[in-house]
């Protein structure tokens, strides 16, 4: 099969989904062709199964604002025609769905059909689509597409309640790669972060203030006062100046590690004893679950798809918006009992195990061949 993908390139947890899903179709002899404004960041495997096909926006002094939607629409017919594409599968309703839908009626004029999948993974439905300027551009794009997918039920009830779509929605969850797991050895050597007697809490992000990466920094000033520890803070974006500026002038900054976006994320979820994800708003957790696949258990709130990833007193715990004293104190009865932590642990990595890529794939492949009987 011929498929083609279309991503934002970036760190956000769409662009690794459609990225490491693209990967794995290829490895199971599909044919792959990413679309997108630059290369992505973890399309690192060559393969003669994988394409990547960038597009050019060209700087026109008439448009304030240069149109992505047009020069990718445009795009995605080139590629189309040029390399036979079989299905296009579209992260994200807009700008890709939208395009996908304009690229589609421009080849039904060669008499082509492009059969479209879209996946819809939040920010699009709870950001974007509410907002009263895109709202109708985002149904239009749901109902106008072949197949609908989301990546938790949650996502799939808000985007129903939202839109009133008339698509059949259908929940294929994001994933996990255990194979990535075996790349690192037992004990991590995380004494090249902190010394054995402290405690690793991580955190991983955009750093948009959605992800209240300032609960994450209180949450450790309470947990160091009584658990000598070392926090890890992995991305960037707007709220990490506050976050930094927060711990020196508390004076814990020595304590936290910001090291920015990095591709070292295993390597940091494999140091970690305890990941924390105090989010407003989380149509998934992908963090929660790489963190999970690693064996750390997550203090988290109950929002979103969060609930579906991390389970209540099983892989972690479950707080309220905004509760940082009641995540410090179970963070730090956590760290405290050993035996509670490796029981989490255990439990967390055997939860991520339901998310499986191979399992996953499967479920998209399906998906595919049910589009291609369809249309």
């Amino acid at each position: 099969m011929k498929i083609g993908i279309v991503c934002y390139p970036t760190y956000g947890g769409s662009g690794v989904v459609a990225t490491e899903l693209g990967l794995a179709l290829a490895k199971k002899g599909n044919e792959i062709h990413f679309i997108s404004y630059k290369q992505p960041v973890r399309l690192d495997f060559l393969s003669e199964k994988i394409f990547f096909h960038q597009v050019y926006v060209p700087d026109y002094p008439l448009f304030k604002f240069q149109p992505y939607e047009l020069a990718l629409s445009s795009k995605l017919v080139d590629v189309v025609m040029n390399y036979n594409i079989d299905i296009l599968h579209v992260h994200y309703a807009i700008p890709h769905a939208y395009a996908a839908y304009m690229a589609k009626k421009m080849l039904e004029g060669n008499s082509v059909n492009l059969p479209v999948v879209t996946t819809l993974h939040g920010t699009d439905i709870t950001l974007v689509g509410n907002h009263p300027f895109y709202k109708n551009a985002v149904k239009f794009s749901i109902d106008n597409s072949d197949y609908v997918t989301a990546v938790s039920n949650s996502l799939k009830v808000q985007t129903e309640n939202i839109f009133n779509t008339k698509k059949k929605i259908e929940v294929i969850p994001n994933f996990v790669d255990f194979s990535k797991h075996k790349l690192h050895n037992k004990n991590c050597n995380r004494d090249l972060i902190a010394s054995n007697e402290k405690k690793i809490i991580s955190h991983v992000s955009n750093f948009r203030p959605v992800k209240r990466v300032l609960d994450v920094v209180k949450i450790f000033q309470q947990v160091r006062k009584k658990i000598p520890s070392k926090l890890i803070m992995v991305g960037d974006g707007p709220d990490r100046i506050k976050a930094e500026s927060y711990c020196a002038k508390m004076g814990f900054i020595d304590d936290v590690n910001f090291l920015g976006n990095t591709e070292m994320i295993y390597e940091v979820l494999c140091y970690s004893d305890l990941f924390l994800l105090p989010s407003e708003a989380e149509s998934f957790g992908l963090a929660a679950l790489e963190a999970m696949m690693m064996e750390v258990p997550v203090i988290s709130t109950n929002v979103g798809g969060i609930p579906e990833v991390n389970k209540d007193k099983e892989t972690g715990f479950l707080f309220n918006i905004g509760d940082i004293k009641g995540m410090s104190k179970k963070s730090i009865e956590i760290l405290s009992n050993e035996n509670q932590l490796k029981r989490l642990k255990a439990r967390a990595r055997l939860n991520a195990k339901k998310f499986k890529i191979e399992d996953v794939v499967e479920m998209y492949l399906d998906a595919y061949k049910k589009t291609l009987k369809s249309t």
